[in-house]
């Protein structure tokens, strides 16, 4: 499975970024994909991730209300609307998806960056 993010950038705070996160390859068996960041000297953590098995979703505390994870599956293409972003939400944004064969495997887009502006 190869993950392509696009749609990162510098935007201001209060404003809105829709990042995109292209699946090709062998895509079947996929159990969830999600988003990570990682912001200078910080660990990497969760964003938002979304099941396939009913299309359940979880955010991080930090960006419930502003973020939505979504997924057209026709496109195998999933997405991250930012809304009312933050300074603290400046990071590489990395795309992930979990696929389930014999045992899960988690691959990872090359990661896009993400800079809000006070």
């Amino acid at each position: 499975v190869q993950l392509v993010e696009s749609g990162g950038g510098l935007v201001q705070a209060g404003g809105s970024l829709r990042l995109s996160c292209a699946a090709s390859g062998r895509t079947f068996s996929i159990n969830a994909m999600g988003w990570y960041r990682q912001a200078p000297g910080k660990q990497r953590e969760l964003v938002a991730i979304m099941f396939s098995s009913g299309g359940s979703t979880n955010y991080a505390d930090s960006v419930k209300g502003r973020f939505t994870i979504s997924r057209d599956n026709a496109k195998n293409t999933m997405y991250l609307q930012m809304n009312s972003v933050k300074p603290e939400d400046t990071a590489v944004y990395y795309c992930v998806a979990d696929q389930i064969l014999r045992e899960l495997v988690r691959y990872w887009g090359q990661g896009t960056q993400v800079t809000v502006s006070s």
